[in-house]
């Protein structure tokens, strides 16, 4: 799971997902493009939402995604048009860039959806990018 920061979308992502599949049988993670909130937690307001849903991402620290991840996951989900190329720009293979996909379009197949980001927004954008991730991740889930 990646956005730009790894402190809003991307750790819902990660958690929800979690929630959903036999963590024994899949390992996921979150990341970000941009390298600034490196080590930092999640924004408050993803903290509350996802409290609200009885999901814990408290533990989770931001990170930046790296060319490595390539090879480590299997698929990688971006919340935006903005990550997608931000992460096939470090794509060294066609298999990697195959891995890459856009999270919305698991519930919007082929319409380039982007998970809008809730940072400058208030508490209902934090809902509503909840309410989008957690459809995208029921298919996701469903579909491993």
């Amino acid at each position: 799971m990646v956005c730009l920061g790894n402190i809003c979308r991307s750790p819902l992502a990660e958690e929800i997902l979690k929630s959903k599949v036999d963590s024994d049988k899949v390992y996921v993670d979150s990341a970000g493009t941009g390298h600034w909130h490196a080590g930092e937690a999640p924004d408050p307001r993803s903290f509350e939402i996802a409290k609200k849903h009885n999901l814990d991402i408290s533990y989770q620290r931001a990170r930046q995604f790296q060319p490595e991840d390539f090879d480590t996951f299997d698929i990688i989900y971006v919340m935006d048009n903005s990550n997608k190329d931000d992460v096939l720009s470090m794509a060294k293979t066609e298999e990697h860039r195959k891995k890459v996909r856009l999270i919305l379009d698991e519930i919007f197949p082929g319409e380039n959806v982007d998970v809008p980001d809730p940072y400058y927004g208030g508490s209902t954008g934090f809902e509503n990018v909840f309410t989008m991730l957690d459809e995208a991740c029921e298919n996701i889930a469903r579909n491993l």
